[in-house]
């Protein structure tokens, strides 16, 4: 059954790209220009729309094939250095324009949710949703307390959907995984279970609302960010209410200018708000495409961040955060030789990797970028070398890291837009420089003293007491271990004893055996005297080993 709804969903995807000629698109690229001629032979060449644009085309592909493909397509659009600029516009349509579902189906389900009707819980409700995007949908409404909100409702039947098509690509990882040659390195398979519990997560809107509480917590005092207030009394796991906000859409540049905001402090911030998210709080927004960002410009010389949408939210372990960390800073030294030697520690590359030889690998791949400011920085290019080199070293891909990659493309690209010479290095160092002295450095080390402090203070009077308790544990247990190691011995003796009866008995039951036998040959073929006694002799050796076993046994 799974591998027929494999099959349609195949064909699905083969009918819409046929569709909107994305054949078309695909033989008339440089690689398969060769075969260009076989455009007019593909099938919808002849039937398919003249009118839209290979941009729109794109987007509309993307859209027909569901939220994944979307998602897909909202990391692209922020990519403007990698993407023509008709299809990038197009494709950031797919931020918050993606084609909405029926208002009826809203309100169906708000009725099926609160057991009563729209009109009845909200005072207002505006029946024309403010963003559409490919998991939900957002409506503006007012509660009878006068408070202005927004309600984000999941899109009917979109858990089956996704499913789909998540089998749909554990069959192409396992596929990876078998037959091609860097698939297991790539670890398409835990790769696929991290998107898999990542895009599930996000379709539990109690628990978006649960990170977006989180995430408000964590920068309640900050003037770089501001997270809407949910209204937990009208979240339920389909439908969620929190606080309208009103700012300028990062995308919107253009305005941005003109109301004559500062771009280098909003570029700068934006770093520096990524950053305090994965070192400070280990709880990062990893879903931050341009239609998740909008701007307060009310201060136009120090303006914040208003983020919105926070169904995928990503953490790392310490392990990974320490590693990171003393990755970007060698990073920014240039100290190539300490980051060969952090993914040898860190297991991201195999043990018997020559340190020389990565770090020589590294420094190639990074040293150009240096002193650039991000319009001249290609990271297409760079991202690609980086693969070359992790294919040569046979590094695997770290799937819990596979958010913070995606979020960092996100950063740069939405950087790029907003202020192009911003540099990205001296930007991050001190912040990155400041977090490890706090963890491992001085600073660390005087902060756990004084956190600490009150605990040893509140403890000190017992400290003779637990002392004295300690000593008394160590030498029971010291007594506890002498004691097992003298049952140990005896064990061990026992045992020994015991496999000399047994060698003693099978011996002497053998030498009984020859005896008899012996005796019955010289009885039956009448054979000379001698073997008789020969019978006799051997008869009564087994028979003395039979006693020393016996006598064994009774000492045991």
């Amino acid at each position: 059954m799974r591998l027929i709804r494999q099959i349609i969903r195949l064909f699905t995807i083969y009918r819409v790209i046929v569709r909107y000629g994305l054949d078309e698109l695909l033989l008339s690229t440089k690689l398969f220009r060769p075969l260009r001629l076989f455009i007019y032979l593909t099938p919808g060449h002849w039937l398919r729309s003249k009118e839209l644009t290979r941009g729109m085309r794109i987007r509309f592909a993307l859209e027909a094939l569901g939220p994944i493909f979307v998602k897909f397509g909202q990391i692209l659009s922020t990519r403007r250095d990698l993407l023509p600029d008709d299809i990038a516009l197009e494709l950031s349509e797919l931020q918050d324009h993606v084609a909405p579902f029926s208002c009826e189906e809203v309100k169906k389900i708000i009725k099926e949710g609160y057991g009563r009707p729209v009109h009845e819980v909200f005072a207002e409700f505006d029946n024309k949703p403010t963003a559409a995007a490919s998991i939900a949908q957002v409506h503006a409404a007012r509660l009878h307390n006068g408070r202005e909100v927004v309600i984000k409702v999941l899109r009917p039947g979109i858990q089956s959907l996704i499913r789909k098509d998540i089998e749909l690509l554990y069959l192409f990882a396992q596929l990876a995984n078998r037959y091609w040659e860097d698939g297991r390195r790539l670890r398409p398979l835990e790769v696929v279970a991290e998107f898999e519990k990542t895009l599930f997560d996000e379709l539990d809107l109690v628990r978006e609302a649960a990170n977006a509480t989180q995430l408000r917590r964590n920068f309640k005092d900050s003037d770089l960010l501001y997270i809407p207030e949910i209204e937990w009394d009208y979240t339920q796991s389909n439908i969620m209410v929190m606080e309208r906000i009103r700012g300028i859409s990062i995308s919107e540049v253009e305005t941005l200018k003109q109301q004559g905001v500062n771009l280098k402090y909003l570029a700068e911030a934006g770093v520096e708000i990524f950053f305090t998210q994965v070192f400070r709080d280990n709880f990062f927004h990893a879903d931050m495409h341009p239609g998740n960002i909008f701007v307060d410009a009310r201060n136009a010389n120090r303006p914040n961040y208003i983020a919105v949408d926070f169904g995928i939210m990503g953490t790392l372990s310490k392990e990974d955060q320490h590693y990171l960390a003393a990755n970007f800073i060698a990073f920014f030294r240039r100290d190539y030789q300490k980051v060969a030697e952090l993914h040898v520690h860190s297991e991201w590359v195999p043990a018997g990797t020559r340190v020389e030889e990565f770090e020589g690998a590294i420094r190639s791949v990074c040293e150009p970028i240096f002193d650039k400011p991000l319009k001249e920085i290609s990271f297409g290019i760079v991202l690609l070398r980086l693969f070359q080199t992790a294919r040569r070293f046979h590094m695997e891909v770290q799937p819990q890291l596979v958010l913070l990659q995606k979020t960092l493309l996100n950063i740069e690209g939405i950087g790029r837009q907003l202020y192009p010479e911003l540099d990205l290095w001296q930007t991050a160092k001190p912040f990155l420089e400041r977090w490890m002295d706090e963890r491992v450095g001085l600073r660390a080390f005087l902060k756990g003293i004084r956190s600490n402090l009150p605990y040893w203070a509140e403890n000190l009077p017992e400290l003779p007491t637990l002392i004295h308790e300690t000593l008394v544990q160590r030498q029971a247990q010291a007594e506890h271990i002498k004691r097992i190691d003298t049952e140990l011995t005896h064990i061990k003796n026992d045992m020994q004893q015991w496999h000399e009866r047994i060698a003693l008995i099978l011996i002497g039951c053998t030498l009984i055996i020859c005896s008899s036998i012996i005796i019955s040959l010289k009885t039956i073929v009448f054979l000379n005297f001698s073997l008789l006694w020969l019978g006799l002799f051997l008869g009564g050796i087994g028979s003395i080993m039979l006693l020393l076993a016996l006598g064994k046994r009774a000492r045991l």
